[in-house]
């Protein structure tokens, strides 16, 4: 199964671009409408806020209305940004809460895609909170069902890497491969693009390639970007991935692949075009990106 979708589908700058007109003030229309042309989505706001009940339901209710589709979601950065730099047991607790309230519920409705636990960049393998946070991580990990949901990994910092640089060292591999929870395969200016397989299912996350305003805090007036996810891949950037992701659909169980770049829509044109290369059936629909440019580029 290879599926092929956006992280997140609430963006104003995607009226006119992706949604119509029409329904710009009907949000609630939003995910059912994405739901025409996507069949998965990366939920992003888990990472913010813990969704109450009411919120997960209403995923459930419109998820089911849409027929064959599914949500993948960040971990709350409780876990992953403040418990996992202090203490492994609090971490694991948090986690084990947010599995129970958010996913359970989805996976009993045939809905939930692959949780996504994308880690702090101050996280490194040798602490804090502990000397080799391999056993951090085991820690948290092993108090959630990695059996019944599909776990993935995402590492922001170089100290996960092997010798070479290129692909995660040899402990932290074989602990994922135990687990069955996969390494998030990343297209950004941050990490390599590692081909580390440690699961039966694929995860692969695109940010963009704005090198150039990547680490930087301020943008220049005149930049036409809006932030540094605002990055069109070109078809020829894509073109390189379709072998690579055909190679990971034939080695996974599932392989899904979400679009970060989401300014004015570009997530989505990018992903109708990888689908098409893919020969991945998708109801058609045409975008056009026209950038903004501020009076100070005049």
């Amino acid at each position: 199964m290879l599926r092929v979708g956006t992280c997140g589908w609430t963006y104003k700058d995607w009226i006119g671009p992706f949604y119509p007109q029409d329904i710009k003030d009907m949000r609630g229309k939003w995910l059912e409408y994405y739901g025409e042309f996507f069949r998965t989505v990366e939920i992003d706001s888990t990472y913010y806020s813990v969704p109450g009940e009411r919120t997960v339901a209403a995923w459930i209710a419109k998820g089911k209305r849409i027929g064959d589709f599914d949500f993948s979601l960040k971990m709350h950065r409780d876990v992953t940004h403040s418990k996992i730099l202090q203490d492994a047991k609090e971490a694991a607790g948090k986690a084990k809460d947010f599995e129970d309230q958010i996913i359970k519920p989805l996976a009993e409705n045939n809905l939930l895609g692959a949780v996504l636990i994308q880690l702090s960049p101050r996280f490194k393998k040798h602490g804090p909170p502990v000397d080799n946070n391999v056993d951090t991580l085991r820690t948290v990990l092993d108090a959630l069902k990695v059996d019944d949901y599909d776990y993935v990994v995402e590492f922001r910092h170089r100290s996960w890497l092997d010798e070479s640089g290129k692909e995660y060292a040899d402990e932290l591999s074989d602990m994922l491969k135990e687990r069955n929870v996969a390494v998030c395969i990343i297209d950004s200016p941050y990490f390599p693009r590692t081909k580390e397989a440690t699961a039966n299912h694929s995860y692969v996350r695109f940010h963009g390639r704005n090198f150039d305003i990547w680490w930087k805090k301020e943008k220049d007036v005149t930049d036409h970007r809006i932030n540094r996810y605002d990055y069109l891949y070109s078809n020829e950037e894509l073109d390189k991935w379709v072998p690579k992701l055909k190679e990971m659909d034939s080695v996974t169980d599932k392989t899904r692949v979400y679009f970060n770049n989401h300014g004015k829509a570009k997530a989505a044109k990018n992903g109708f075009y990888l689908m098409d290369e893919l020969g991945i059936p998708h109801k058609k629909k045409d975008i056009h990106i026209r950038e903004q440019f501020t009076l100070e580029s005049f």
